[in-house]
């Protein structure tokens, strides 16, 4: 018998950037000599959302969870050295990806490279950003459109480029069900793909190319047998939906694409070494089944909880996809799962009800409008609460966070400010000096005429590319370029889906909500207030509102009256709020490692306006040496993402306002 030939392996990434354009070309170059055979870009929260490095809501935020891209001259030096023809590189950006193609396009043009021949991904899904990872700009019909272009563009002009990877991985972050994670990511390609056929701007026999180009990107999470049927599912409708509805005969233009980064939702800060095993886990459901297997993979690190991880903790998540790939006989084999009958059930059952729910999107008048009227939104919030909830009674185990907390102590994390990477913070000083000396030496003339052909472009209905390209040679910047279309297409906030979840913890006498609600309706009479009041805050760019949101739905179940505006608010506008809405205590909640410049600006323009009774708390991924400092700055309580119960933390907010207002100590008895 003739040995079949080994499959060969899936793209192997690894998601990094940070500090500088230097710093990173250093890491990337590091990685590839590692063996990893593709690039995924991380870029910085000022980049993602169209700011630079100058701006007032970039403070604090440049270079934090990836690299910052200002301008052409930081896209060369991301690149230098790194021949763009060869590689396969994947930018996780959206709101701002046109600009960052036109910009990978031009320096590939520089290095001599044949630009039909490039390929990778840009991500460009702005659907899941208005429902879960919060770096939108525009509206949106205008994004839509910025989509739209992009996708003609470079399906004529780059045609290996995957122009847009809708994303079904962020939605599972804040909480979606597969199913809604399948509906919700096929009602936005069916968005995507019709308003590309809508625009005119691809004829007829073209349909099948658009839809060859069209990848997504998934999570995958621990129930590992669950999420491999997921994939099945999502391949399964995928065919159906772009045979039936888009008339394409070819079968591998129907192919279901899909890259994936398991699920750094389930990762814990408590006994973080458990990671290693769930992300293991999570990779199998996407690896497995040959028929669902992922085109490329990126495992997120071990201590992703405890803050950002090193160069070695990056090459461990390397290996474990090397050691399955090269080691194990996995990729001997055709599919696995074949004529499994537990497979199929379980498919099929997905597939009848992710049908359903998408039915039900196209009823409203498809994705968008889903959008726009916050039905996804609140699903997602909802579906959120309820997973806390079972988590909080322990019906959902997670080991060393609910259950099996004993632990001896950890090697890895005992120096824990040394087990995880920092990023200088003088690095923003000098990115934002050199990006005045980027607009001090360009063609000023050139740079503005630019811009005004984009604003004109924009106002009209010509495809937006060609525009953006001339700003990209003109030296133009990327806050420049994002303010131009924000002038033309206004900004957008999206619904927080917060004031229409649903109660997902009980308050029936005896239970923990049912004391904090008595503590907060008490403590209320004592200050005679009518309610308590609680401000949640999002200062910064940090778009990952899910845990903001889970605080203010639970604290409106406890009787707060909840003040939430959303994300994306300088520290003035939180303090203005907190005053004009004279709240009880003010909760701010950041992700991006900006919390060491904005806290402290929020404590300093508290007590500026006399509010020095108002508690200040604050949750998010903060190192133990960042918490220590906050505390001694004024901030009554931190929270990381080790207090998973919610109820309690209601119940310590409820605390430190009585602290702050000389009220004593409340026990109030089950």
């Amino acid at each position: 018998m003739t040995e079949r030939q080994k499959d060969r392996p899936w793209l192997m990434r690894t998601y990094a950037g940070h500090s500088t354009a230097e710093a990173s070309n250093q890491l990337y170059r590091r990685n590839l000599a590692k063996g990893q055979t593709g690039l995924s870009v991380a870029f910085d929260l000022p980049t993602q959302t169209g700011y630079d490095p100058d701006h007032i809501l970039a403070r604090g935020e440049v270079g934090r969870v990836g690299v910052p891209v200002s301008h052409l001259g930081d896209m060369r030096r991301l690149f230098q050295d790194i021949p763009l023809e060869q590689m396969n590189t994947s930018m996780t950006i959206n709101a701002t990806a046109m600009w960052l193609l036109a910009m990978y396009q031009v320096v590939a043009e520089e290095q001599g490279a044949d630009i039909t021949q490039l390929s990778g991904t840009t991500q460009n899904d702005i659907v899941k950003e208005y429902l879960s990872r919060g770096t939108h700009v525009f509206p949106p019909g205008p994004s839509l459109r910025l989509t739209t272009d992009m996708i003609t563009y470079t399906v004529n002009n780059i045609p290996k480029w995957n122009p847009i990877n809708i994303c079904s991985y962020h939605l599972q972050e804040a909480g979606a069900t597969p199913v809604q994670e399948i509906s919700y990511a096929m009602s936005t390609a069916i968005a995507v793909l019709d308003a590309v056929f809508a625009s005119g701007q691809v004829p007829e026999e073209r349909k099948g190319d658009v839809v060859a180009r069209i990848s997504f990107f998934v999570n995958a999470g621990v129930r590992f047998v669950e999420e491999m049927c997921k994939m099945r599912a999502f391949g399964r409708i995928w065919d159906q939906v772009t045979r039936e509805r888009y008339g394409i005969e070819n079968p591998k233009q129907r192919r279901f694409r899909y890259g994936v980064q398991v699920n750094s939702l389930g990762l814990t800060e408590a006994q973080p070494e458990n990671n290693v095993q769930r992300i293991v886990l999570e990779m199998l459901a996407v690896t497995l089944s040959k028929d669902a297997r992922a085109r490329a993979v990126q495992l997120p690190a071990w201590n992703e909880a405890l803050g950002l991880p090193r160069p070695w903790d990056q090459q461990w998540s390397l290996r474990i996809q090397q050691v399955l790939a090269h080691e194990s006989d996995l990729l001997e084999y055709e599919d696995i799962f074949a004529g499994s009958h537990v497979i199929e059930a379980k498919v099929a059952a997905l597939v009848t009800e992710c049908l359903a729910e998408m039915a039900r999107i196209e009823e409203m008048g498809g994705a968008m409008a889903a959008v726009e009227s916050g039905y996804l939104k609140s699903r997602l919030v909802s579906s959120h609460a309820e997973r806390r909830a079972r988590i909080e009674a322990g019906e959902e185990k997670i080991v060393g966070v609910n259950c099996y907390e004993s632990t001896e102590p950890n090697p890895l994390t005992a120096d824990l400010d040394a087990a995880i990477m920092t990023v200088d913070p003088a690095n923003e000083a000098r990115v934002v000096a050199a990006l005045h000396s980027w607009r001090d030496n360009r063609d000023e003339g050139r740079a503005q005429e630019s811009l005004s052909a984009l604003k004109k472009a924009a106002a009209g209905s010509e495809n937006l590319m060609a525009a953006t390209l001339e700003c990209v040679r003109a030296g133009v910047t990327t806050g420049e370029w994002s303010w131009a279309l924000r002038d033309v297409f206004g900004e957008f906030r999206a619904p927080t889906g917060v004031s229409s979840a649903p109660v997902a913890v009980t308050a029936e006498a005896g239970t923990p909500l049912a004391v904090v609600r008595e503590k907060v309706a008490r403590t209320a009479d004592e200050l005679g207030s009518g309610k308590l009041r609680l401000l949640v805050g999002k200062p910064g760019l940090d778009g990952h509102s899910n845990g903001a949101e889970q605080i203010a739905v639970r604290a409106r179940d406890a009787g707060f009256e909840v003040v939430y505006q959303g994300i994306r608010l300088t520290p003035e506008q939180i303090v203005s709020a907190a005053v004009a809405e004279d709240v009880h205590c003010v909760g701010l909640s950041i992700l991006s490692g900006s919390h060491a410049e904005l806290v402290p600006d929020v404590l300093t323009r508290l007590r500026a306006t006399g509010a020095d009774d108002m508690p200040v708390i604050v949750g998010g991924i903060i190192p133990s040496a960042d918490a220590t400092a906050l505390r001694a700055a004024g901030v009554a309580a931190v929270f990381t993402p080790k207090d998973f119960g919610i109820t309690e933390i209601i119940g310590r907010i409820v605390d430190e306002i009585r602290k702050a207002n000389k009220l004593d100590p409340l026990e109030v008895s089950a």
